[in-house]
């Protein structure tokens, strides 16, 4: 008698991440490292609740109601301002949304993207995953490659207003919204 394949015993789902967000013109790219879950299910960057990214990008744009703004009217106030918004891992296998759980990742088009930027300045790293793909797939890059305390709900030893404190400041340096 055959017996039924257990859950654990099929291959993990493939995913694939966001498109980027860009213009030229864009002087600030924000490299995250692979969509959560609830970003993938709703198709947009950030789109868990308590994540922290919208309200510090309200901050660093000057756009005071941005987390409350439609998602294509909050990827036009990024754009509008320079940031170029994208991932470091294209396509993986993780259940769950931890960074930790990522297996077998695709990286994304990285030195393409960047090589389409002529005015970048600064590339900041929504943590330690993102950064550490920043490094491998942008060896000698020539723009700084800043990392900063992941925005995620599960990076909770920082509160939402040390998280913003720490990006602006160290953006208020390399980076500042036109």
């Amino acid at each position: 008698m055959r017996s039924k394949a257990r859950l654990s015993d099929q291959a993990p789902e493939r995913l694939r991440g966001l498109a980027p967000v860009w213009r030229p013109d864009a002087q600030l790219l924000i490299l995250g490292s692979f969509p959560g879950v609830a970003s993938l299910a709703a198709a947009q960057y950030y789109a868990h609740p308590r994540n922290a990214f919208w309200p510090i990008m309200a901050s660093l744009t000057g756009v005071t109601d941005l987390p409350q703004r439609p998602y294509a009217e909050r990827l036009q106030a990024l754009m509008d301002s320079h940031i170029a918004l994208w991932d470091a891992v294209t396509a993986c296998e993780r259940p769950g949304s931890l960074d930790s759980a990522i297996r077998h990742a695709e990286p994304s088009a990285l030195p393409a993207l960047v090589a389409r930027l002529p005015g970048l300045r600064v590339i900041a790293c929504n943590g330690d995953t993102a950064y550490r793909q920043a490094v491998a797939l942008l060896p000698g890059a020539p723009w700084p490659l800043l990392r900063l305390p992941s925005t995620s709900p599960a990076h909770a030893g920082l509160s939402q207003a040390d998280k913003q404190a720490l990006w602006c400041e160290a953006l208020r340096e390399g980076w500042a919204p036109a």
